[in-house]
């Protein structure tokens, strides 16, 4: 009989958050030492010699049935009662099933020596080797126990990713269509040839003056058959040269039409100001984007980069790279931000859904929209013009 099928879409969710483990665990953790002091202090309020030895006993052996039941529930299930107060589940990273009970076992141990005996230092070094995780899975050492991985189960609207990579289009679209402006500039000078300004030169021509030269040729009265003759070829000489006026009637006119190409200049009204955009950090730092600005530990530009804005931040856990990201406004006014391979990845979080960029992709952002670096956040917001 096959094996059941995995859980659908389980081992494509995304990788859980660090901040969103860390509310998970210490929500398991304040329920189990709840309900362990609760344990402790009845049995010793109500046992018969009252003896706090006997109450501190049924306190630990309360948390180690309690972690007994939480790898039942991670073995099972892949749930805490944290983790599914924060939509989060722990699965292997190959299959996306359950653990196994094996597996769920030695981590929930690895997690328990982490906390109270290492008075926090376990748990805080488990925490760096998830920010640290090469893979961008965010395994810490206890995660590699079974090839596990935490993921964010949380539903995310469908399309999402989709809407949010069009813009890039758009920007294009927006570019292309202030091409064709000057297309119909060209046509403008093709009404300059119809004028009919031609008709009136013909009038000064001096047609008549001509006929006047045939008067003396009536002086011989004996024949006058043979002088009228002569005179109508005069008249077809003037019709001659008619022709000869349309031809510099468009050199004339057209001297005229070189006038509008200043309203060809007015084409460029469409490149008025864009939308600016202003960005906080967490670090306090806040400005208007003006060009191109980098984002890392110690941003470095390429050779040749016209860089404009370097934005160095500080990280707590080296969760930021040295170039981390950069982000500058589109030719449309769009703000975008784009990830320069980092360790840690960049993250948008938008209405509450968190989306992971790649490497190298530009993704339009929105008014409103938080982007982390690593440790380190960024609030975009539109800037009054």
């Amino acid at each position: 009989m096959p094996p059941a099928p995995p859980p659908p879409g389980a081992a494509s969710f995304p990788p859980a958050d660090l901040d969103r483990r860390f509310t998970a665990y210490v929500l398991d953790r304040a329920l189990a030492w709840t309900i362990a002091a609760g344990v402790g202090f009845l049995v010793w309020r109500f046992a018969a010699d009252e003896d706090v030895m006997t109450g501190l006993l049924a306190s630990i052996g309360t948390l180690v049935l309690l972690a007994i039941v939480a790898a039942t529930l991670l073995a099972t299930t892949g749930v805490t009662p944290g983790k599914a107060a924060v939509g989060l589940r722990v699965v292997r990273a190959e299959s996306g099933r359950p653990i196994g009970f094996g597996a769920a076992l030695a981590r929930t141990a690895v997690l328990g020596m982490a906390g109270w005996p290492t008075v926090g230092l376990g748990a805080a070094t488990l925490a760096w080797t998830a920010a640290a995780d090469p893979t961008r899975r965010r395994q810490a050492l206890h995660d590699r126990i079974g090839h596990a991985v935490v993921v964010d189960i949380r539903p995310q609207p469908a399309g999402e990713d989709e809407d949010r990579e069009r813009p890039q289009q758009i920007v294009n679209l927006t570019a292309l269509r202030l091409l064709p402006g000057p297309a119909p500039d060209a046509p403008r000078p093709e009404p300059s040839t119809p004028a009919p300004s031609p008709p009136p030169t013909p009038a000064p021509a001096p047609a008549p003056t001509p006929a006047p030269a045939p008067a003396p040729t009536p002086a011989p009265t004996p024949a006058p058959t043979p002088a009228p003759t002569p005179a109508p070829p005069p008249t077809q000489t003037p019709q001659s040269p008619q022709p000869q006026p349309p031809r510099p009637a468009p050199g004339g006119p057209g001297a005229a039409p070189p006038t509008p190409p200043p309203a060809d200049q007015t084409r460029v009204r469409p490149a008025e100001p864009s939308v600016r955009w202003r960005v906080s950090f967490d670090s306090g730092e806040q400005f208007e984007v003006e060009g191109l600005a980098l984002v890392g530990r110690r941003p470095e530009p390429r050779p040749d980069e016209p860089v404009r804005h370097v934005v160095p931040l500080r990280s707590s856990d080296m969760s930021v790279s040295k170039t981390h990201a950069q982000f500058q406004v589109a030719p449309d006014g769009a703000l975008v931000v784009m990830d320069r391979g980092s360790t840690n990845g960049t993250f948008v979080v938008r209405a509450g859904h968190s989306r992971a960029l790649s490497p190298g992709r530009p993704s339009t952002l929105l008014d409103g929209d938080l982007v982390r670096f690593g440790d380190r956040t960024m609030r975009v917001e539109r800037a009054p013009r």
